[in-house]
Protein backbone atom coordinates (compact mmCIF):
# COMPACT_ATOMS: atom_id res chain seq x y z
CA UNK A 1 0.00 0.00 0.00
CA UNK A 2 1.07 3.71 -0.33
CA UNK A 3 0.71 5.06 2.85
CA UNK A 4 0.64 8.68 3.97
CA UNK A 5 1.01 9.34 7.63
CA UNK A 6 0.93 13.29 8.60
CA UNK A 7 1.94 14.99 11.42
CA UNK A 8 2.17 18.50 12.15
CA UNK A 9 5.96 18.96 13.49
CA UNK A 10 9.38 17.76 12.87
CA UNK A 11 9.65 18.18 16.84
CA UNK A 12 9.60 15.25 19.60
CA UNK A 13 6.36 15.57 20.32
CA UNK A 14 4.57 12.17 21.63
CA UNK A 15 2.11 12.35 18.27
CA UNK A 16 5.54 13.03 16.27
CA UNK A 17 7.70 10.42 18.12
CA UNK A 18 4.78 7.77 17.28
CA UNK A 19 4.47 8.84 13.76
CA UNK A 20 8.01 8.44 13.03
CA UNK A 21 8.49 5.03 14.60
CA UNK A 22 5.37 3.60 12.95
CA UNK A 23 6.44 4.64 9.55
CA UNK A 24 9.50 3.18 9.74
CA UNK A 25 7.95 0.06 10.96
CA UNK A 26 5.74 0.07 8.56
CA UNK A 27 7.99 0.31 5.90
CA UNK A 28 9.94 -2.44 7.38
CA UNK A 29 6.87 -4.58 7.11
CA UNK A 30 6.71 -3.72 2.78
CA UNK A 31 4.24 -0.60 3.10
CA UNK A 32 5.66 2.11 0.50
CA UNK A 33 5.45 5.01 3.34
CA UNK A 34 5.62 8.62 3.44
CA UNK A 35 5.39 11.02 6.57
CA UNK A 36 4.52 14.71 5.42
CA UNK A 37 4.47 17.17 8.38
CA UNK A 38 5.56 21.41 8.35
CA UNK A 39 8.84 22.42 8.92
CA UNK A 40 8.36 25.25 11.41
CA UNK A 41 11.29 27.70 11.85
CA UNK A 42 13.16 26.31 9.21
CA UNK A 43 13.26 22.98 9.86
CA UNK A 44 14.11 21.00 7.22
CA UNK A 45 14.47 17.39 9.17
CA UNK A 46 13.11 16.19 11.79
CA UNK A 47 15.04 16.09 15.68
CA UNK A 48 16.12 12.58 14.88
CA UNK A 49 17.31 10.71 11.40
CA UNK A 50 14.60 8.55 10.10
CA UNK A 51 15.46 5.31 8.36
CA UNK A 52 15.81 6.28 4.67
CA UNK A 53 13.03 3.78 3.30
CA UNK A 54 10.64 6.18 4.92
CA UNK A 55 9.88 8.82 2.13
CA UNK A 56 10.18 12.27 4.17
CA UNK A 57 7.93 15.49 2.66
CA UNK A 58 8.60 18.76 5.03
CA UNK A 59 6.74 21.50 3.84
CA UNK A 60 8.56 25.14 5.14
CA UNK A 61 6.28 26.79 7.21
CA UNK A 62 7.83 30.60 7.90
CA UNK A 63 7.48 32.11 11.10
CA UNK A 64 3.92 34.44 11.16
CA UNK A 65 4.19 38.00 12.21
CA UNK A 66 4.36 38.42 16.05
CA UNK A 67 1.32 39.50 16.80
CA UNK A 68 0.07 35.93 15.11
CA UNK A 69 -2.17 34.05 17.72
CA UNK A 70 -2.31 30.43 18.57
CA UNK A 71 -5.41 30.59 16.56
CA UNK A 72 -4.71 32.26 13.34
CA UNK A 73 -1.14 30.41 14.00
CA UNK A 74 -3.30 26.93 13.58
CA UNK A 75 -5.27 28.12 11.04
CA UNK A 76 -2.65 28.81 8.72
CA UNK A 77 -0.25 25.50 9.52
CA UNK A 78 -4.18 24.07 8.37
CA UNK A 79 -4.30 25.73 4.88
CA UNK A 80 -0.03 25.39 4.32
CA UNK A 81 0.10 21.52 5.25
CA UNK A 82 -3.36 21.13 2.89
CA UNK A 83 -2.41 23.12 0.08
CA UNK A 84 1.32 21.37 -0.23
CA UNK A 85 -0.94 17.86 0.62
CA UNK A 86 -3.79 18.46 -2.00
CA UNK A 87 -1.33 18.29 -5.50
CA UNK A 88 0.19 14.24 -4.10
CA UNK A 89 -3.17 13.17 -2.46
CA UNK A 90 -4.12 10.83 -5.52
CA UNK A 91 -1.04 9.21 -5.01
CA UNK A 92 -1.91 7.74 -1.38
CA UNK A 93 -4.03 4.37 -0.40
CA UNK A 94 -4.26 5.51 2.78
CA UNK A 95 -4.11 9.17 3.91
CA UNK A 96 -3.60 8.76 7.91
CA UNK A 97 -3.50 11.66 10.04
CA UNK A 98 -1.73 11.63 13.60
CA UNK A 99 -3.62 15.23 14.90
CA UNK A 100 -6.26 17.33 14.21
CA UNK A 101 -4.14 20.26 12.25
CA UNK A 102 -2.79 17.52 9.44
CA UNK A 103 -6.76 16.05 9.67
CA UNK A 104 -8.50 18.87 8.77
CA UNK A 105 -5.45 19.99 6.56
CA UNK A 106 -6.09 16.52 4.27
CA UNK A 107 -10.11 16.22 4.82
CA UNK A 108 -12.74 13.71 5.16
CA UNK A 109 -10.90 10.95 3.51
CA UNK A 110 -8.72 10.62 6.21
CA UNK A 111 -7.85 7.71 8.94
CA UNK A 112 -7.63 9.87 12.17
CA UNK A 113 -5.57 8.38 15.80
CA UNK A 114 -7.08 9.93 18.17
CA UNK A 115 -4.25 9.97 21.14
CA UNK A 116 -5.74 11.98 23.79
CA UNK A 117 -9.06 14.50 23.96
CA UNK A 118 -8.24 18.08 25.15
CA UNK A 119 -10.90 20.79 26.12
CA UNK A 120 -10.42 24.45 24.56
CA UNK A 121 -12.66 27.22 24.64
CA UNK A 122 -10.59 29.60 21.66
CA UNK A 123 -13.19 29.76 18.93
CA UNK A 124 -10.67 28.88 16.55
CA UNK A 125 -9.15 25.40 18.07
CA UNK A 126 -12.39 24.25 19.36
CA UNK A 127 -13.40 23.94 15.41
CA UNK A 128 -10.72 22.66 14.47
CA UNK A 129 -10.34 20.42 16.97
CA UNK A 130 -14.17 19.08 16.15
CA UNK A 131 -13.82 18.64 12.84
CA UNK A 132 -10.73 17.04 13.19
CA UNK A 133 -12.67 14.24 15.14
CA UNK A 134 -16.17 13.92 13.56
CA UNK A 135 -14.87 14.19 9.65
CA UNK A 136 -12.36 11.68 8.91
CA UNK A 137 -13.94 8.43 7.75
CA UNK A 138 -12.51 6.35 10.22
CA UNK A 139 -10.45 6.01 13.62
CA UNK A 140 -8.02 4.77 15.73
CA UNK A 141 -7.19 5.31 19.54
CA UNK A 142 -4.08 4.03 21.25
CA UNK A 143 -6.06 2.63 24.04
CA UNK A 144 -9.55 1.53 24.87
CA UNK A 145 -9.69 4.77 27.61
CA UNK A 146 -10.29 7.28 24.88
CA UNK A 147 -11.69 5.03 22.38
CA UNK A 148 -14.60 5.18 25.19
CA UNK A 149 -14.16 8.50 25.36
CA UNK A 150 -14.96 9.13 21.60
CA UNK A 151 -17.76 6.42 21.95
CA UNK A 152 -19.57 8.16 24.61
CA UNK A 153 -19.00 12.03 23.34
CA UNK A 154 -19.34 11.28 19.28
CA UNK A 155 -20.99 8.11 18.91
CA UNK A 156 -17.33 7.18 17.25
CA UNK A 157 -16.24 3.42 17.11
CA UNK A 158 -12.47 3.71 17.22
CA UNK A 159 -10.39 0.70 16.92
CA UNK A 160 -7.33 0.53 19.48
CA UNK A 161 -4.29 -0.15 18.42
CA UNK A 162 -1.48 0.85 21.61
CA UNK A 163 1.87 2.02 21.01
CA UNK A 164 5.38 0.28 20.48
CA UNK A 165 7.78 1.44 22.17
CA UNK A 166 11.76 1.15 21.50
CA UNK A 167 12.25 -1.06 23.92
CA UNK A 168 16.59 -2.06 23.40
CA UNK A 169 16.91 1.90 22.82
CA UNK A 170 15.72 2.29 26.53
CA UNK A 171 16.43 -1.41 27.83
CA UNK A 172 20.17 -1.50 26.75
CA UNK A 173 22.13 1.98 27.43
CA UNK A 174 25.57 3.08 27.30
CA UNK A 175 26.89 2.86 30.90
CA UNK A 176 29.07 5.50 30.68
CA UNK A 177 26.44 7.41 29.23
CA UNK A 178 24.13 7.01 32.23
CA UNK A 179 27.33 7.72 34.45
CA UNK A 180 28.12 11.21 33.10
CA UNK A 181 24.37 11.85 33.88
CA UNK A 182 24.55 10.26 37.57
CA UNK A 183 27.33 12.56 37.59
CA UNK A 184 26.23 15.76 36.65
CA UNK A 185 22.81 15.26 38.31
CA UNK A 186 23.28 13.10 41.01
CA UNK A 187 20.53 11.46 42.29
CA UNK A 188 17.23 12.48 40.83
CA UNK A 189 13.12 12.19 39.91
CA UNK A 190 12.96 12.61 35.96
CA UNK A 191 10.50 13.86 34.18
CA UNK A 192 9.61 14.17 30.53
CA UNK A 193 7.47 16.56 28.50
CA UNK A 194 8.23 19.98 29.71
CA UNK A 195 6.51 22.71 31.77
CA UNK A 196 2.77 22.85 31.00
CA UNK A 197 -0.67 21.97 32.65
CA UNK A 198 -1.90 19.24 31.05
CA UNK A 199 1.83 17.15 32.66
CA UNK A 200 0.91 18.19 35.87
CA UNK A 201 3.67 20.25 36.67
CA UNK A 202 2.70 22.89 38.94
CA UNK A 203 1.91 19.06 41.04
CA UNK A 204 5.45 17.89 40.81
CA UNK A 205 6.56 20.79 41.63
CA UNK A 206 4.46 20.98 45.54
CA UNK A 207 5.41 16.95 45.44
CA UNK A 208 8.94 17.94 44.94
CA UNK A 209 8.71 19.90 47.63
CA UNK A 210 7.44 17.72 50.47
CA UNK A 211 9.48 14.85 48.77
CA UNK A 212 12.73 17.06 49.74
CA UNK A 213 11.78 16.81 53.70
CA UNK A 214 12.34 12.97 53.47
CA UNK A 215 14.98 12.96 50.71
CA UNK A 216 16.67 16.45 49.98
CA UNK A 217 19.53 15.00 48.25
CA UNK A 218 17.10 14.69 45.60
CA UNK A 219 16.78 16.28 42.48
CA UNK A 220 13.60 17.49 40.24
CA UNK A 221 14.91 16.56 36.42
CA UNK A 222 12.52 18.37 34.00
CA UNK A 223 13.48 17.61 29.89
CA UNK A 224 11.47 18.48 26.72
CA UNK A 225 8.91 20.55 26.04
CA UNK A 226 8.20 21.29 22.43
CA UNK A 227 5.06 22.74 21.91
CA UNK A 228 2.76 25.01 19.64
CA UNK A 229 1.03 26.70 22.22
CA UNK A 230 1.96 29.55 24.53
CA UNK A 231 2.22 28.73 28.04
CA UNK A 232 4.13 31.66 29.21
CA UNK A 233 1.66 32.67 31.91
CA UNK A 234 1.57 28.57 33.28
CA UNK A 235 5.42 28.70 33.61
CA UNK A 236 5.58 31.87 35.23
CA UNK A 237 3.29 30.99 37.97
CA UNK A 238 5.08 27.35 37.92
CA UNK A 239 8.34 29.73 38.60
CA UNK A 240 7.05 31.92 41.19
CA UNK A 241 5.73 28.86 42.81
CA UNK A 242 9.14 27.02 42.91
CA UNK A 243 10.90 30.79 44.68
CA UNK A 244 7.89 30.32 47.38
CA UNK A 245 8.55 26.78 47.68
CA UNK A 246 12.23 27.22 48.05
CA UNK A 247 13.30 24.84 45.16
CA UNK A 248 15.17 24.66 42.63
CA UNK A 249 14.38 21.81 39.65
CA UNK A 250 16.53 21.52 37.10
CA UNK A 251 14.91 22.27 33.35
CA UNK A 252 16.83 20.66 30.87
CA UNK A 253 14.46 21.77 27.83
CA UNK A 254 14.77 19.92 24.82
CA UNK A 255 16.94 16.62 25.05
CA UNK A 256 19.64 15.54 22.09
CA UNK A 257 17.97 12.07 20.69
CA UNK A 258 21.17 9.81 21.59
CA UNK A 259 21.42 11.73 25.14
CA UNK A 260 17.42 11.13 26.22
CA UNK A 261 17.69 7.14 26.98
CA UNK A 262 20.70 6.91 29.54
CA UNK A 263 19.04 10.27 31.38
CA UNK A 264 15.86 8.42 31.51
CA UNK A 265 18.30 5.13 32.61
CA UNK A 266 20.22 7.13 35.08
CA UNK A 267 16.82 8.62 37.31
CA UNK A 268 16.24 7.14 40.37
CA UNK A 269 12.58 7.17 39.46
CA UNK A 270 10.36 8.77 37.02
CA UNK A 271 7.06 11.20 37.03
CA UNK A 272 4.42 11.29 34.90
CA UNK A 273 1.70 13.31 36.79
CA UNK A 274 -0.37 13.97 33.69
CA UNK A 275 -4.19 15.08 34.03
CA UNK A 276 -4.50 13.88 30.18
CA UNK A 277 -3.02 11.28 28.43
CA UNK A 278 -3.59 9.00 25.77
CA UNK A 279 -1.16 6.57 26.24
CA UNK A 280 1.67 7.43 27.91
CA UNK A 281 4.70 6.67 25.91
CA UNK A 282 7.23 8.23 28.08
CA UNK A 283 6.48 6.61 30.95
CA UNK A 284 6.34 3.17 29.01
CA UNK A 285 9.95 4.10 27.74
CA UNK A 286 11.13 4.30 31.48
CA UNK A 287 9.94 1.07 32.62
CA UNK A 288 11.82 -0.24 29.51
CA UNK A 289 14.82 1.27 31.06
CA UNK A 290 13.72 -0.35 34.39
CA UNK A 291 12.80 2.84 36.21
CA UNK A 292 10.48 3.25 39.20
CA UNK A 293 7.23 4.58 37.84
CA UNK A 294 5.03 6.83 39.26
CA UNK A 295 1.85 8.00 37.09
CA UNK A 296 -0.81 9.89 37.85
CA UNK A 297 -4.28 7.98 38.86
CA UNK A 298 -6.61 8.25 35.43
CA UNK A 299 -8.30 5.58 34.10
CA UNK A 300 -5.67 5.56 30.81
CA UNK A 301 -2.76 4.99 32.80
CA UNK A 302 -4.39 2.28 35.20
CA UNK A 303 -5.20 0.62 31.80
CA UNK A 304 -1.99 0.62 29.96
CA UNK A 305 0.56 0.49 32.88
CA UNK A 306 -1.62 -1.63 35.76
CA UNK A 307 0.86 -3.39 38.44
CA UNK A 308 3.97 -2.09 36.38
CA UNK A 309 3.43 1.68 38.47
CA UNK A 310 2.52 3.38 41.44
CA UNK A 311 -0.14 5.61 41.13
CA UNK A 312 -1.37 8.77 42.66
CA UNK A 313 -4.00 11.39 42.98
CA UNK A 314 -3.12 14.42 44.66
CA UNK A 315 0.46 16.31 44.85
CA UNK A 316 1.09 14.67 48.69
CA UNK A 317 -0.03 11.06 46.91
CA UNK A 318 2.54 11.84 44.29
CA UNK A 319 4.96 12.60 47.02
CA UNK A 320 4.66 9.83 49.07
CA UNK A 321 4.94 7.77 46.19
CA UNK A 322 7.79 9.29 44.74
CA UNK A 323 9.29 8.49 48.30
CA UNK A 324 8.27 4.77 47.93
CA UNK A 325 9.89 4.42 44.67
CA UNK A 326 13.26 5.77 45.74
CA UNK A 327 13.10 3.23 49.08
CA UNK A 328 11.00 0.78 48.54
CA UNK A 329 11.30 -0.41 44.41
CA UNK A 330 12.06 -4.25 44.17
CA UNK A 331 13.26 -6.08 41.83
CA UNK A 332 10.43 -7.59 40.93
CA UNK A 333 8.57 -4.44 40.02
CA UNK A 334 11.14 -3.39 37.55
CA UNK A 335 10.77 -6.82 36.20
CA UNK A 336 7.37 -6.80 35.40
CA UNK A 337 7.55 -2.96 33.94
CA UNK A 338 10.37 -4.69 31.96
CA UNK A 339 7.88 -7.43 30.23
CA UNK A 340 5.27 -5.04 29.63
CA UNK A 341 7.07 -2.38 27.68
CA UNK A 342 9.21 -5.51 25.66
CA UNK A 343 5.41 -6.55 24.66
CA UNK A 344 4.59 -3.25 22.88
CA UNK A 345 6.42 -3.21 19.77
CA UNK A 346 6.00 -1.01 16.79
CA UNK A 347 6.72 -4.14 14.42
CA UNK A 348 3.23 -5.48 16.44
CA UNK A 349 1.99 -2.31 15.95
CA UNK A 350 2.48 -1.70 12.39
CA UNK A 351 0.91 -5.33 11.85
CA UNK A 352 -1.99 -4.54 13.40
CA UNK A 353 -2.30 -1.14 11.09
CA UNK A 354 -1.66 -2.75 8.31
CA UNK A 355 -4.50 -4.98 9.10
CA UNK A 356 -6.92 -2.43 10.03
CA UNK A 357 -6.16 -0.61 6.18
CA UNK A 358 -6.77 -3.41 4.74
CA UNK A 359 -10.00 -3.47 6.34
CA UNK A 360 -11.61 -0.70 5.48
CA UNK A 361 -13.97 0.59 2.35
CA UNK A 362 -13.07 2.71 -0.95
CA UNK A 363 -13.21 5.82 0.15
CA UNK A 364 -14.49 8.20 -2.89
CA UNK A 365 -14.52 11.49 -0.57
CA UNK A 366 -11.94 14.20 -2.32
CA UNK A 367 -9.33 15.43 -0.04
CA UNK A 368 -9.81 19.18 0.92
CA UNK A 369 -8.46 21.46 3.30
CA UNK A 370 -10.58 22.02 6.15
CA UNK A 371 -10.48 25.68 6.47
CA UNK A 372 -13.55 26.90 5.59
CA UNK A 373 -16.67 26.90 7.99
CA UNK A 374 -15.08 25.84 11.20
CA UNK A 375 -17.97 25.65 13.49
CA UNK A 376 -17.33 25.76 17.36
CA UNK A 377 -18.30 23.45 19.99
CA UNK A 378 -16.76 24.95 23.05
CA UNK A 379 -18.67 22.52 24.96
CA UNK A 380 -16.63 19.57 24.04
CA UNK A 381 -13.62 17.46 25.09
CA UNK A 382 -11.50 18.06 21.91
CA UNK A 383 -9.25 15.65 20.06
CA UNK A 384 -5.49 16.37 20.18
Amino acid sequence: MRIALLSYSTKPRGGVVHTLALAEALAAAGQDVTVWTLGRGGDAGFFRPVDPAVRLRIVPFPDGSPQESVGERILRSIAVLGTAFELSAAAYDIVHAQDCISANAVGGRCVRTVHHIDHFTTPELAACHERAIVEPFAHLCVSEAVATELADGWGIKAAVIPNGVAYDRFAATDPVARANWQSRLSRYVLTVGGIEPRKGSLDLLEAYALLRSAHPEVRLVIAGGETLFDYRDYRARWEARAAELRVEPVVLGQVAEDELPPLVAAASAFAFPSVKEGFGLAAMEALAAGVPLVVRDLPVLREVFGGAARFATTHQDLAAELGAALTDDTPSRRERGRRLAARHTWAGAAERHVAFYRSLPKTPAPVQPLTKGLRTHPQRGLGA
